[in-house]
């Protein structure tokens, strides 16, 4: 049985974007014990613990108005979450940080944002390389993606298709998500994405969306630079700006929603 032992009474918020869903933390008295990588896997366990894609810590910054710590649901630190990073500027509006728009800092580097309602808009990294191959193209939008677009995305077997390629070659150990994609008309997509560090197919992934715009985008599949991802927890949208072959000025945009709060008592 799982235990959270070692902890003093901590609250938490349960958000989701898109049915990408997450445990966010105010850390800013470093209270939370972040080294704990047991810890932060049965807090994300959806069964013995909270349940979550991810846990985040909101730390402070001496250069912006907070910083953005995020772990995998295994527990280990991770690149970039575009979902996560929708959700801690909503959880940073609700704890009086911010105001409507904010600077923050996250792994990849600085993030701009702007909130209104439940709706966040997230600035992502420029993005100057993307690798097109035969049957797939490769980008890091903050993590790194595969992308393949395919004829039927409803009947890919995510998790098994997708865990062979994100621990196969040339990805192995370090893995990369893997992301399927269906065209639906000149500027819509429909996206499955499998998430390293969960292991699993998950509702919706912010940087897979931006890296499937951006593919469909170089790979000739849409000439829009305002793009539209169906994935199975809802619709995202992903702009850009493509100038001197690399995307610029890219933005994630969709609803950002407090689920519920709680405690993690010792």
């Amino acid at each position: 049985m799982f235990t959270f032992a070692l902890l003093m009474q901590i609250q938490f918020y349960k958000y989701q974007g898109t049915g990408n869903d997450f445990i966010l933390i105010d850390n800013r008295q470093h209270l939370f014990p972040k080294n704990n990588t047991k810890l932060i896997a049965q807090l994300c366990d959806r069964k013995f613990g909270i349940g979550a894609d991810g846990l985040i810590l909101l730390e402070p910054s001496d250069q912006h108005d907070f910083t953005m710590v995020y772990f995998n649901a295994d527990g280990n630190i991770s690149s970039m979450c575009g979902n996560g990073g929708r959700c801690i500027t909503a959880f940073a509006k609700k704890l009086n940080i911010i105001d409507n728009k904010t600077v923050f800092k996250a792994i990849d580097g600085t993030h701009e944002a702007i909130i209104k309602k439940d709706i966040v808009s997230l600035k992502m990294i420029d993005v100057a390389t993307v690798e097109q191959f035969e049957d797939h193209l490769f980008l890091n939008t903050g993590s790194p993606h595969h992308v393949a677009f395919v004829n039927d995305v409803k009947n890919v077997n995510v998790k098994v298709t997708g865990r062979k390629i994100r621990f196969g070659a040339p990805y192995f150990e370090e893995g990369s998500n893997v992301n399927f994609v269906q065209k639906i008309d000149k500027n819509t997509f429909k996206v499955r994405t499998y998430e390293r560090g969960v292991e699993d197919e998950t509702l919706s992934c912010g940087t897979g969306v931006t890296a499937v715009a951006i593919a469909a985008h170089k790979a000739y599949k849409t000439q829009n630079n305002t793009v539209i991802l169906e994935t199975s927890g809802g619709n995202l949208e992903v702009s850009f700006n493509y100038d001197n072959n690399t995307y610029k000025n890219v933005f994630l945009k969709g609803k950002a929603t407090l689920v519920f709060t709680g405690e993690i008592v010792n």
